[in-house]
């Protein structure tokens, strides 16, 4: 098993209704790219997270408690409920 850790950077824009639909997840090398990226994307997207995560990447398992870097706008369920 090889556990490694993930940077990922997450938008939404508008879905249908008053819906949030997610774009494409990014995948970063470091925490910071990550952070940037999402700082950068915030003005640009309804709603922005950034967050790091171990996994086993070969598997596909993701931890269930991600480290936050940095979030902005409308989320849906569980972010913005932290």
């Amino acid at each position: 098993m090889a556990v490694e850790t993930v940077h990922i950077v997450q938008t939404y824009v508008q879905g249908r209704g008053k819906s949030l639909k997610a774009e494409q997840p990014a995948g970063c090398k470091t925490a910071e790219e990550a952070r940037r990226k999402a700082e950068r994307l915030a003005p640009l997207r309804l709603g922005v997270i950034a967050y790091s995560v171990s996994a086993d990447t070969e598997m596909g398992d993701y931890d269930e408690s991600p480290t936050i870097l940095f979030k902005a706008g409308e989320l849906p369920p569980p972010w913005c409920e932290e």
